[in-house]
């Protein structure tokens, strides 16, 4: 009954994996796995029941005797079987088999032998990835498998009273057969297992002894199989097939949707807290506190390239003389320095926008009040073009600003021109981005 309950659970466990979509959908049909394995193994058949159990021999013919670890080993066993993968976890397996089944010379058991040539149609379930632990056993594998069993069983233990043990007698017996393999692969496409199997009969005239069973065990066999043997995976594919890597159903759906939510989470952000995101901000290193419009840039009705209220501020610094005078100062450094002020140029030009003159302007005065000072003039020019005509182009608009500091009544000696090439920070491909990283920066050095 136990037996019967377990070959139930592994039919369900069947029909639920073969009725998966992911078993048998396009998707996983065109994945190149071996779906065929060749399986031969050796091993030890024993009948566990029924034997002799009437009249002067009864009791005198068994498997095992007591105290013994499963009666000692004793080859008598061998198939061979194929098998083929319908899908990731559900295949069907044909075997065919030789099983010799005797007493074990080193027990009591009087002499019998059962011959048993037979056939196994088989549905198989690939456990590791029945249960997802495919990561964890790595190398390891697990198959469980179930079906239907048919023997011819011949007689081949002398008779005792006149065909009390039908020597030579032959009949077909068929019965349910199930159980799971260990497997552990150690090379590309073969691996070694071990199988533990269960036949429970149900057209068994014989005793295992060869005589006939009783009445009440009449129909009624069970016999425990353990085997040893190779699979070699047949197909093109590298890896042997129960190990072959499977992704399952939708997974490149599902990494391509993560990957869309990552993106836009990303294009949510909003680095300089301006609270426009990042992905409409085109201008993503703003002043906190200074108003921006509905594309993150700072306000600059005039387009002089100085945001309006810092403007306001800077110029209301300049002229103001009073206790905080060190602190303005500090604060048009760091305007200066941050790069808030800077001269702005059109594309392949050298000479500064006319909108850039104000800023020109801002750091020329600086300069004027500040006569102990030196500054660097750093040139930048966009991605377009070669490197080594941008690296021309952002010295010579260094070069053209410095003239216009000097001809406004700057020592050259406090000025120094920086060439640093191209600034490649924004999109290539954004015409107004392109536009912030063609232009000279300043640098108060002392």
């Amino acid at each position: 009954m136990k037996q019967n309950t377990l070959f139930l659970l592994l039919i369900l466990s069947i029909q639920t994996c073969f009725s998966q979509s992911n078993d048998v959908t396009p998707e996983t049909a065109t994945i190149p796995y071996n779906k065929w394995t060749l399986e031969f193994s050796v091993g030890q058949s024993k009948g566990v029941r029924p034997y002799l159990d009437y009249g002067p021999e009864a009791g005198k013919y068994y498997s095992s005797s007591p105290g013994k670890f499963f009666g000692g080993l004793q080859p008598n066993a061998f198939k061979l079987g194929a098998r083929y993968m319908i899908g990731p976890k559900f295949g069907f397996k044909g075997t065919l088999s030789y099983e010799s089944i005797k007493n074990n010379s080193k027990n009591l058991s009087k002499p019998f032998e059962m011959q048993m040539i037979g056939f196994t149609a088989e549905g198989v379930v690939n456990a590791n990835r029945l249960f997802n632990v495919e990561d964890y056993l790595n190398r390891w594998g697990i198959l469980l498998h179930a079906g239907i069993k048919v023997d011819r069983m011949t007689s081949k233990t002398a008779n005792f009273i006149e065909n009390d043990h039908n020597y030579g007698v032959s009949e077909l017996n068929g019965g349910l057969f199930l159980g799971v393999t260990g497997q552990y692969r150690f090379s590309k496409k073969m691996s070694i297992f071990l199988d533990v199997s269960s036949m429970n009969s149900y057209r068994q005239h014989f005793n295992w002894d060869g005589s006939y069973s009783e009445n009440a065990n009449n129909l009624n066999g069970q016999l425990v199989t353990t085997s040893f043997g190779l699979t070699y995976s047949l197909g093109k594919d590298k890896i042997h097939g129960d190990w072959a890597t499977i992704p399952e159903k939708g997974s490149d759906r599902i990494e391509a949707l993560d990957k869309r939510i990552g993106d836009l989470e990303t294009m949510m952000d909003d680095s300089d807290k301006d609270g426009v995101p990042d992905y409409l901000d085109v201008e993503n290193n703003s002043i906190a506190g200074v108003a921006v419009d509905t594309k993150g840039r700072m306000v600059d009705i005039n387009r002089n390239g100085v945001p309006d209220e810092l403007e306001k501020f800077v110029n209301n610094s300049i002229v103001t003389n009073n206790t905080s005078e060190a602190n303005n100062n500090d604060v048009l450094i760091k305007l200066i320095n941050d790069g808030y002020v800077a001269a702005y140029f059109d594309s392949g030009k050298s000479q500064p926008t006319n909108a850039s003159s104000d800023n020109i302007g801002f750091v020329l005065n600086y300069l004027r009040a500040n006569p102990t000072k030196s500054i660097d003039i750093v040139g930048y020019a966009d991605v377009m073009g070669n490197s080594t005509a941008n690296n021309q182009l952002s010295s010579n608009r260094a070069e053209n600003v410095k003239t216009i500091l000097i001809k406004s009544g700057i020592d050259a000696s406090r000025l120094v021109i920086k060439a640093n090439g191209v600034d490649d920070s924004v999109d290539k491909n954004s015409e107004y981005a392109r536009r912030l990283v063609r232009k000279v920066v300043f640098k108060i050095t002392n």
